[in-house]
């Protein structure tokens, strides 16, 4: 029988489409019809190609390469200012940093004489390897060491993004409290390395470290946790330390 009408409805939700159609004809017989489009696979499939491409040109190149996920506020870039202090003087370092909009963090590294590239995702959470592929194209790797990825402040999307680093390294600031890994288990399980940030404000929060510690460890039992407080250079050493020693292995 002839279709009198057809009403279709698309809705995107955490990286999955769903496509129904409804269809309802004279004798008022009504029959539906729901597809189930997963467009989540086919995107990582792509980004994980071009970013074990990625990973053979930094291993050619003979660069290390960190991924580094936080939330807002937690201190990233201060944290990789603290880095490049710590390794500068063995290492030829460079940043691509990861905003929704803004230079400002670039710029900060830059006034230290350190290159970096600004990537702006006019709002996308995350960053993908093809935005790094276009920022390391910028970069001179014959003369790099290192290059540091500050990804766009987020604990959830940039976990599923290969970029084609070594590690991912996580940041947690005391002030968002110890009870992140419980609520966001993704990225800490992710990660090859936790560092704790701004401990020197413990005294003013609620942060129990036990639980913290105890909470990671469970969810990823071989990365180390490494609290300091950047801007005071509280144990930026046993961090920069350890990543020093990732480099030169590699």
């Amino acid at each position: 029988m002839a279709l009198k009408r057809q009403i279709a409805a698309v809705f995107k939700l955490a990286g999955y489409i769903m496509i129904k159609v409804f269809a309802s004809n004279t004798s008022e017989r009504f029959t539906s019809m729901a597809a189930h489009i997963d467009m989540k696979q086919p995107i990582l499939k792509k980004n994980d190609e071009l970013a074990s491409e990625l990973r053979e040109r930094f291993a050619r190149e003979h660069v290390y390469v960190i991924d580094l996920l936080a939330s807002p506020g937690s201190g990233k870039t201060s944290t990789i200012l603290a880095t490049i202090d710590a390794l500068r003087d063995e290492f030829n370092i460079a940043v691509i940093e990861g905003d929704i909009a803004s230079s400002v963090d670039a710029e900060k590294i830059k006034s230290q004489g350190i290159s970096a590239v600004q990537i702006n995702t006019g709002g996308a959470c995350h960053l993908e390897s093809a935005m790094i592929k276009r920022a390391v194209d910028v970069l001179d790797l014959e003369r790099l060491d290192l290059i540091i990825i500050e990804n766009v402040g987020n604990l959830v999307c940039p976990t599923d993004f290969d970029l084609g680093e070594n590690i991912k390294v996580m940041i947690l600031s005391v002030p968002e409290g110890d009870d992140k890994p419980l609520k966001y288990p993704g990225v800490f399980q992710v990660a090859d390395a936790v560092i704790l940030n701004k401990t020197d404000t413990m005294p003013v929060f609620d942060f129990n470290n036990d639980d913290f510690v105890d909470s990671v460890t469970k969810l990823n039992p071989t990365a180390p946790i490494f609290p300091i407080s950047a801007t005071k250079g509280i144990g930026v050493d046993a961090w920069s330390e350890w990543l020093a020693e990732r480099i030169r292995q590699a």
